[in-house]
């Protein structure tokens, strides 16, 4: 029984073989798809991005003659990042170039508005989530960590729809009460304040010890809450 499926194994890839070295010409779906292949190995996504590529058809009059050795794919220099024309070649004795256009799409999650908020409005589950942008229509340094803006403040308006920016909210807001923590390698201690201006995570801003009456400038560590080293 195995030697019988060797050898209707072996008269498979006898025919395909055969086949392909009866071939006139490739396929222009193969061209497009090796196209598509080489694309995705240069602009593979990640976590953060999601990559989306297009190969344009062939003409299905072109006639592809065949080609004995491995393909070649490259980008020619000054290609753009969202159109590029790929060149597949045959580098045999008697070679062959075809160009392919594609069109790339880089899109990145951010935080965007549910909703309108208004200015002071908290940040929540009910007005942000995030959005796969278009990269080329980011401007500036948009957040993506939907965790770290919870119970933040809008500074201002802010559209549906729009995107988030760290100028746009704060963790601590100016004026409101937060609790300092002044701490050393021995030990911590505690204290009320107000702050006289806004910022966010690991950002100084400028706090007045409601005890003592001292500016000082802490860095925000989370909602209402700023550390300094003593």
């Amino acid at each position: 029984m195995r030697l019988t499926k060797l050898f209707f194994t072996f008269l498979f890839l006898l025919f395909i073989k055969q086949t392909i070295a009866n071939a006139t010409e490739l396929d222009s779906a193969f061209i497009e798809h090796f196209a598509k292949a080489y694309l995705t190995e240069q602009f593979p996504s990640t976590e953060e991005e999601n990559v989306r590529i297009s190969v344009a058809h062939l003409d299905p009059r072109i006639s592809i003659n065949p080609c004995k050795i491995p393909l070649t794919a490259n980008i020619p220099e000054k290609s753009s990042t969202r159109n590029v024309n790929i060149k597949i070649s045959c580098d045999e004795s008697i070679s062959w170039k075809i160009y392919l256009s594609a069109k790339i799409e880089i899109t990145k999650a951010v935080l965007i508005a549910k909703s309108t908020i208004s200015k002071g409005e908290k940040l929540d589950d009910s007005n942000i989530e995030l959005a796969y942008i278009p990269i080329n229509r980011i401007r500036g340094d948009k957040l993506t960590d939907i965790n770290i803006v919870f119970g933040a403040k809008a500074e201002k308006r802010i559209a549906k729809g729009r995107t988030i920016s760290k100028s746009s909210i704060c963790l601590i807001c100016k004026g409101d009460f937060v609790t300092i923590i002044a701490s050393s390698s021995t030990f911590s201690i505690k204290a009320r304040g107000v702050a006289l201006s806004s910022g966010n995570i690991n950002e100084q801003i400028r706090v007045k010890n409601s005890r003592s009456n001292k500016i000082i400038t802490p860095r925000v560590k989370t909602i209402n809450q700023v550390v300094i080293n003593l």
